[in-house]
């Protein structure tokens, strides 16, 4: 299982890497194969305003259904829309083509209450 050190986590299985003044989010590979193939994606549209842990869209797969839950507060800039053609990118690739949004952060200090890679292992008991 993959959890890259430059990455932020939160604990709801959101991952964030921050670009600049923004920051993407997707979920986890610990969420991906816990839900095993996902059947179902709804995100927000651009211009939606999040507030830390509000809940920006939902997921589901043949498993289980999951709300999604803005790791940082911000406006969202961008929505991976490829992802509706194509929902095994999510499973295959979380950590790039699979990402879900972009944030305009609001303040770069709310990213210090979310979770370093090794935190996150632990977190999930995630064995190296």
């Amino acid at each position: 299982m993959r959890i890259p050190n430059e990455l932020r986590y939160s604990r709801t299985d959101e991952w964030v890497r921050v670009e600049g003044d923004e920051a993407v989010i997707g979920i986890t590979d610990y969420a991906q194969s816990e839900l095993g193939d996902i059947v179902y994606l709804e995100l927000p549209e651009v211009g939606r305003y999040l507030q830390v842990d509000e809940p920006f869209g939902a997921i589901e797969s043949v498993k289980a259904a999951s709300d999604l839950y803005a790791p940082v507060e911000g406006e969202v800039v961008a929505v991976n829309n490829t992802l509706h053609a194509a929902l095994e990118t999510i499973n295959e690739d979380p950590y790039g083509a699979g990402w879900l949004i972009r944030i305009r952060l609001k303040d770069p200090a709310q990213l210090n209450h979310l979770l370093s890679a090794d935190e996150y292992k632990r977190y999930r008991q995630i064995e190296d």
